[in-house]
C-alpha cells in the first residue's frame, strides 16, 4: 500500500459518514473528443456506477449526487432528452445490482418526469429499500433553493391546520420536511469540473460542509480522485463555528 493511502486508512475515524458529489464535466469532456454531449453523459454515468461502489466499499454510509438540476431543463431539447434515457437505461439495470446491497433514494420534484421514468424509480427504491451498506441519493429535478422553499410550505400547513405554532418554526422542524430528513447532513461536498460553486446543490444540508473542487471532468474522475478527496478532509479541523 502507497503512503498516501496509508494516510487515509490509518485516518477512519475521519472518513465522512455523508458525501455529496456534483458531477460536473460530461458536455465538456465529449466536446473534447468531439463527441456529442450525450456520450459525456452515457460515459458519466459509467462513472457513476464506479465511484458509488468504491464508496460503498470504503465505508461511506451515505452518497448523494445531482444528476439533474432545476435548471437543466433550461439545456437543448436533445441533450435533455438524452439525460433521461441515460437514467432510464440505469434504472432498467438496477435490478442487476442487488448484489451492491445499496438502498437508493430519489430526492427532488418528481411531479414533471415522465410517467415511465417516476415508475421505475419507486420500483428501485421498494426493490433496495431493505438494503444497508449505503444509502445513494440521487437529485433529479432537483434544487435546494426550491427544497427550502417547500419545506416552509409544509410547516406553514402544520401551522393552519393546529398542529404547531409559528413559534414552533425552527431549523430542527424544518429540516423534518427535507429531502434528506431523516439522514445526517453531508461532510463533504466534491464538484468536479473545475467550477468553484454548489449550484443550488443541498443549500440547507450543506451549511457545515467541507467543499472539495477539483479540475477532473466527471468522466475521468477515478478511485483515486476520491482518495486525494479523502485526504483533505481527513486534514481539515473542523469546528462548527466552535473556535
Amino acid at each position: 500500500m502507497s503512503l498516501f493511502k496509508k494516510k487515509v486508512a490509518a485516518s477512519l475515524e475521519t472518513l465522512p459518514v455523508h458525501i455529496g458529489i456534483i458531477m460536473d464535466g460530461n458536455g465538456r469532456w465529449a466536446k473534447k473528443r468531439g463527441m456529442p454531449r450525450s456520450a459525456g453523459h452515457s460515459k458519466g454515468a459509467a462513472t457513476f456506477r464506479d465511484i458509488t461502489r468504491y464508496c460503498r466499499d470504503r465505508g461511506i454510509k451515505y452518497l448523494t449526487v445531482y444528476a439533474f438540476s432545476t435548471e437543466n431543463w433550461k439545456r437543448s431539447e436533445e441533450e435533455v432528452s438524452g439525460i433521461m434515457n441515460v437514467l432510464r437505461g440505469y434504472l432498467r439495470d438496477a435490478k442487476n445490482y442487488t448484489k451492491d446491497n445499496i438502498r437508493v433514494n430519489f430526492i427532488g420534484d418528481r411531479e414533471p418526469l415522465d410517467e415511465d421514468i417516476k415508475a421505475l424509480m419507486e420500483d428501485a427504491e421498494k426493490t433496495s429499500e431493505s438494503f444497508d451498506a449505503m444509502t445513494l441519493n440521487i437529485a433529479i429535478n432537483y434544487g435546494g433553493l426550491p427544497e427550502i422553499a417547500n419545506a416552509a410550505r409544509l410547516c406553514a400547513q402544520k401551522v393552519l391546520e393546529g398542529e404547531i405554532s409559528c413559534e414552533d418554526i425552527t431549523c430542527e422542524e424544518i429540516k423534518k420536511h427535507l429531502y434528506t430528513k431523516d439522514q445526517p447532513d453531508p461532510d463533504l461536498i466534491i464538484r468536479t469540473g473545475g467550477e468553484y460553486r454548489l449550484s443550488n446543490f443541498l443549500t440547507w444540508q450543506s451549511a457545515y460542509s467541507e467543499l472539495y473542487f477539483c479540475d477532473v471532468l466527471w468522466p475521468d474522475f477515478e478511485a483515486k480522485h476520491i482518495e486525494q478527496a479523502l485526504l483533505a478532509y481527513s486534514n481539515r479541523n473542523r469546528r462548527f463555528g466552535n473556535a
